[in-house]
């Protein structure tokens, strides 16, 4: 089998400056054969019907992850092509990054795995953490704060910076009829160690809620988008379309209002009825998402 190797001018090309002033020729030669390894992997993962050879492969992808994020020098690598179905989140400021995908099973549910390669804030090094899905046993998504050993799983797909902490965005395609947006939390402990959920929802309809959760039926879309300049995280309110069937979460669909979170003193403020006449709107932009049976990573 011939192998082609890119010059390092086109490789060039595909990193951004940034990267390319940590990186060496050789180091991204490197990186490439392991990007290449990469997409191979998901390309068989994602083509495979049965669960017990995907979840098989599926352990040897995550090894391979794990074996070129412990290099340090990686963090540098965007791993631009694989991010079709794997989503590559790095933070505004370079911290930390979010290596995240999930597995669709034959009874429509998702599993859902990743990493995450944080600045450890004594030596400067990339510490890596792998996370660990338990949303199958954790009791309540909104109540559950735990470490990346008690991860609730989900495709993340933005981060926002915030005192002392990071708001997470996510999706949570929970079975075949009913999905989750999620608003979550990331921040870190003294020794690096990444902590998910953290009150600080205010004026929600919840009791001590760790993280923002909206569900609704898998046949509709919603979104959440984030409005930097008024610090506003904007969502569609969702209900149910009779009386009879609420709180039977598989039903509610966007009813053509908005509700928002405002950004104050390090918290979250709920509000609803959002009301964006006569200004511009991060709702300009948005554009409906189509379902897919494949699990792809950008559900935005």
């Amino acid at each position: 089998m011939k192998i082609v190797l890119l010059t390092f001018f086109s490789l060039a090309i595909l990193l951004p400056s940034s990267a390319l002033a940590q990186l060496s020729e050789k180091d991204v030669v490197y990186f490439s054969r392991y990007q290449d390894t990469l997409v191979k992997m998901a390309n068989q993962l994602y083509k495979l019907k049965d669960d017990s050879s995907k979840l098989k492969l599926n352990q040897l992808f995550s090894e391979k992850w794990e074996e070129v994020l412990l290099n340090n020098l990686s963090f540098y690598f965007g791993f631009d092509s694989v991010t079709k179905d794997v989503g590559v989140l790095k933070s505004p400021d370079n911290k930390f990054r979010i290596i995240n995908w999930d597995l669709l099973l034959k009874d429509g549910t998702h599993m859902y795995y990743g990493f995450v390669q944080a600045k450890h804030p004594k030596t400067g090094k990339y510490e890596v953490y792998e996370l660990n899905d338990v949303s199958e046993i954790a009791k309540n998504p909104e109540t559950h704060s735990a470490d990346y050993t008690r991860w609730y799983g989900m495709l993340y797909f933005k981060i926002i910076p915030c005192d002392g902490y990071y708001v997470l965005l996510g999706l949570d395609e929970y079975d075949r009829t009913a999905s989750r947006k999620m608003i979550d939390v990331i921040s870190f402990k003294s020794d690096g160690v990444p902590l998910f959920g953290k009150g600080v929802f205010t004026k929600i309809p919840k009791k001590f809620p760790k993280r923002f959760v909206l569900e609704y039926s898998a046949e509709t879309s919603v979104f959440i988008q984030y409005d930097e300049r008024k610090k506003h995280l904007v969502f569609n309110h969702v209900a149910a379309p009779d009386q009879y069937l609420e709180g039977q979460f598989q039903f509610y669909v966007p009813d053509g209002s908005y509700d928002y979170f405002e950004y104050k003193k390090g918290n979250w403020e709920y509000h609803d009825d959002y009301d964006a006449r006569n200004e511009k709107s991060p709702l300009d932009k948005v554009k409906t998402p189509k379902r897919n049976e494949k699990p792809v990573f950008v559900p935005n």
